[in-house]
């Protein structure tokens, strides 16, 4: 069932639980953990959060009621797929299966993974700050965090040789650093500050990532997605969005995400992280890393997207030589990514996804929200940053391409703004 189509059946439901809805109201079911400050925390008095502010202000701001549908982390994907709710709204990180399996809207904040370490762990070893991740892998130490989530699959990576306690109960991880039964704790830079009330000698670490927190969608809603793109786009332009930041973030509220720039660059981060994926088929298959037949199919539709966007939108169009460049650009750094994974080794425990089934959907899914960005990037009064080429760098630099690359990329939308 659709978003817009719900109303009657989740009534009774709702006027159960003691929450008045109108007979017409549309009903919004949001997805979020309780267990995730200061993103959902579910308390005796309710949900509270960041996520779960801007949830409530986007239904009091379309006419919405919101019915909270509580997912434990390692089975977020599951609960995605069998349809358990709309949305999914409690500091869901973007990765590349789950831009697979659904759609991300604009991010709403940037943060990065942490490690906190007790303080006689630090001692024992002789860590020290430049090489503290090595060294505490190289010492297999314990370390803890939520299991099912985008911060497990990050230990994993970075602490191969320690022994990762992955906890299903995110609020536990904390309490297995206090009782002393691990020796550090993974999680990010948002959460931390909250963790580290109460705590003595404890260091931390980081971040050692970067990362967006966005709201994802069910991947065949592609209304929702659009709707609640608009709205954070213009919560963030407004200042609404920044407020909640400082309000559940304090000073780490961070750079405004939902800005079409930010945006835009965030896009192009979602879009290159699904190249690991298309090289490993490609690797499997056999299948040629330069398509030029797809590469010109892929600028036709980009080019007629942007089209369609302006046209939906009432803007003046984009020059078709400058949405050209963009998307070479793309291409070009995607082809890279792909080239510099072929060279290396064959992964031995990838998972694998059809590229015509799954990951294709998937780019023409953020190139949808590409197109819309790029138009709004292109005719946004709001300055660029003087930096931007540095900027592009920035949100790109995990993707390890050569400079010559990000700077086409940063070039092609310095193109487009002017």
């Amino acid at each position: 069932m659709s978003f817009r189509t719900r109303t009657i059946l989740l009534a009774g439901v709702l006027l159960a639980a003691g929450q008045p809805l109108a007979e017409a109201e549309p009903v919004l079911r949001v997805g979020t953990s309780g267990d995730y400050r200061p993103f959902s925390d579910l308390t005796p008095d309710g949900y509270r959060g960041f996520d779960i502010a801007v949830a409530e202000r986007f239904a009091r701001d379309t006419g919405t009621a919101v019915v909270w549908a509580a997912f434990r982390w390692p089975e977020l994907l599951e609960a995605m797929k069998a349809g358990r709710f709309d949305v999914a709204m409690s500091g869901v990180t973007i990765r590349p299966e789950r831009s697979i399996r659904g759609r991300f809207t604009v991010p709403v904040v940037e943060t990065g993974a942490v490690i906190l370490v007790r303080g006689a762990t630090w001692r024992r070893l002789g860590i020290t700050s430049s090489r503290a991740l090595e060294q505490l892998d190289a010492a297999g130490v314990k370390v803890a965090v939520n299991a099912g989530g985008h911060l497990e699959r990050v230990a994993r990576h970075h602490f191969p040789s320690t022994r990762i306690r992955a906890i299903p109960d995110n609020g536990a991880v904390r309490n297995a650093l206090v009782a002393g039964e691990v020796d550090a704790i993974v999680t990010d830079s948002l959460e931390a500050p909250g963790w580290l009330q109460g705590l003595t000698d404890v260091r931390l670490i980081g971040p050692f990532t970067r990362d967006y927190k966005a709201y994802w969608v069910h991947a065949d809603d592609g209304a929702l997605a659009t709707r609640l793109d608009a709205w954070l786009i213009a919560a963030e332009r407004d200042g609404s969005l920044a407020t909640l930041r400082a309000e559940w973030f304090g000073e780490a509220s961070g750079r405004r995400t939902a800005t079409p720039l930010e945006a835009l660059l965030a896009a192009c981060d979602e879009r290159l992280a699904l190249m690991t994926a298309v090289a490993e088929y490609k690797r499997a298959s056999g299948v040629a890393v330069v398509d030029p037949e797809r590469e010109s199919r892929v600028l036709e539709a980009g080019w007629r997207a942007v089209a369609g966007a302006a046209e939906q939108l009432g803007h003046e169009s984009l020059p078709r030589r400058e949405v050209e460049r963009f998307y070479r650009a793309q291409i070009a750094a995607a082809v890279a990514i792909q080239q510099r994974i072929l060279a290396g080794p064959t992964p031995t425990a990838a998972v694998a996804f059809d590229l015509a089934r799954e990951i294709r959907p998937a780019l023409l899914r953020i190139g949808e929200r590409m197109a819309i960005l790029l138009l709004l990037t292109a005719h946004d009064s709001e300055p660029a940053p003087s930096d931007l080429h540095a900027r592009v760098e920035e949100v790109l630099a995990k993707h390890q391409l050569p400079a010559e690359r990000t700077r086409v990329i940063a070039d092609a939308i310095a193109g487009l703004r002017r």
